[in-house]
């Protein structure tokens, strides 16, 4: 077991001592490491590994959460809400959702100066930061490699209003102290970005950790996958840090709102169509649509909207609702199909 630490300095705040029941007697722990069948969790008294079997199994237990432990057992009796969460669709599900952090205070979404930077990819990020309720910090890795930096902070500060973008190199400790105001004690980050644009690098710089990384693949300057669990690590200012494995296709799924916090000046402009649930499609006096024929809407940007709109209305979606949408699609196609049928036996008469 390791040295005792405060509650405080594990991230611990009201939001979770008021969820706890007078009398209760169990201990408040937070999750560092979820393996297979197992976590890894830190209280008062140290850290402990807990099996999850029987009910413990079935929580949904993620990195970042907090657990009450029984007393004097390695047992988990249950998982305390969460003030943030960051998730996305389980890959191969029908709306499935799968967990990826709990509790996060920061998100550092971390990008490279070289091809892997894309833009549809942060504005995924930043939409997922915002439903979560996590501050977002875009951090652009191998900013010694670029020709120029300048592109890619301009490209990344257009995408919100006010959003902060740092560059660095992830090697260097001096270069990433800039990121250091957030990882003080009680603090919790989280990390997501693509694989090989530098997130164990940049961890094992904040950490001084000597976590496991490969070259950089010459042909496609991406690098290969190096961080295959989420874990929480301790970081020398005294916050915490929290590595996921790098998602490529990061689904999005009931981010709500999110998406207009992202794309404020379309949500903006959308106030002003004719019709509130203006598709900004072909729908008449669409100010949408008139923004980008103007000039003062780009088009991508409306396109790449509409296409994590959709993917989030598809995703949100359960089982049950998307059979239901599909079966009454069909019935719609198959009465057009007749009504034709009729029109065309009408017409040889």
């Amino acid at each position: 077991m390791s040295v005792p630490e405060t509650l405080q300095n594990l991230g611990w705040r009201p939001y979770f001592h008021a969820q706890l029941n007078d009398g209760e007697g169990g201990r408040p722990a937070r999750v560092l490491h979820v393996h297979r069948g197992r976590i890894d969790v830190g209280h008062a008294a140290g850290q402990e590994s807990i099996a999850l079997t029987g009910k413990a199994a079935a929580l949904d237990i993620t990195v970042g959460d907090w657990v009450v432990l029984e007393p004097a057992e390695p047992v988990v009796r249950r998982r305390l809400e969460r003030q943030s969460l960051f998730q996305r669709r389980a890959a191969g599900t029908a709306g499935e959702k799968q967990l990826i952090a709990a509790n996060v205070d920061t998100l550092f979404i971390v990008t490279s100066a070289n091809r892997d930077f894309n833009v549809a990819r942060l504005e995924r990020y930043l939409a997922i930061a915002n439903d979560a309720g996590a501050f977002p910090v875009v951090v652009v890795t191998k900013a010694d490699l670029a020709d120029s930096i300048e592109p890619f902070v301009s490209a990344a500060s257009g995408l919100a209003p006010g959003i902060l973008v740092e560059t660095l190199d992830a090697r260097e400790p001096l270069e990433v102290d800039v990121l250091r105001p957030w990882c003080n004690a009680g603090q919790t980050v989280a990390l997501l970005g693509s694989s090989g644009v530098g997130k164990s690098t940049l961890v094992g710089t904040l950490t001084g950790e000597a976590l496991a990384t490969r070259e950089v693949r010459e042909d496609d300057q991406r690098g290969r996958h190096t961080t295959s669990s989420r874990s929480m690590h301790r970081l020398g200012d005294g916050g915490w840090l929290i590595d996921t494995p790098g998602m490529r296709e990061l689904q999005l799924v009931d981010v709500g709102d999110a998406l207009d916090d992202v794309f404020v000046e379309i949500a903006a402009l959308a106030e002003r169509c004719r019709f509130a649930d203006c598709c900004h499609e072909s729908e008449p006096g669409c100010a949408v649509r008139d923004a980008v024929e103007t000039g003062d809407l780009d088009p991508e940007r409306l396109r790449r909207y509409r296409k994590l709109r959709s993917e989030d209305q598809r995703n949100t979606e359960t089982l049950a609702e998307r059979r239901a949408r599909d079966k009454k699609f069909g019935r719609m196609v198959r009465s057009v199909m007749a009504d034709k049928q009729r029109e065309k036996g009408g017409k040889h008469q």
